[in-house]
């Protein structure tokens, strides 16, 4: 029981420097939740367009 202190600290300060690099990676792109995800949705239509268009190719 003698580094009760000392966990406790490491602690804090793990926390404060997870939360220092989680913090600007949040919302880089400045779009909110919802836009996000009609971006997403629409980028992983056209990889599936694309997937799709070159796998027809690749059919006997």
């Amino acid at each position: 029981m003698t580094r009760g202190n000392q966990r406790e600290l490491a602690r804090q300060k793990n926390a404060k420097k997870h939360t220092e690099q989680t913090k600007g990676k949040r919302n880089e792109d400045g779009l909110s939740a919802a836009a996000r995800k009609q971006r997403d949705a629409e980028i992983m239509q056209q990889k599936q367009k694309k997937a799709n268009e070159a796998g027809k190719g690749k059919t006997k």
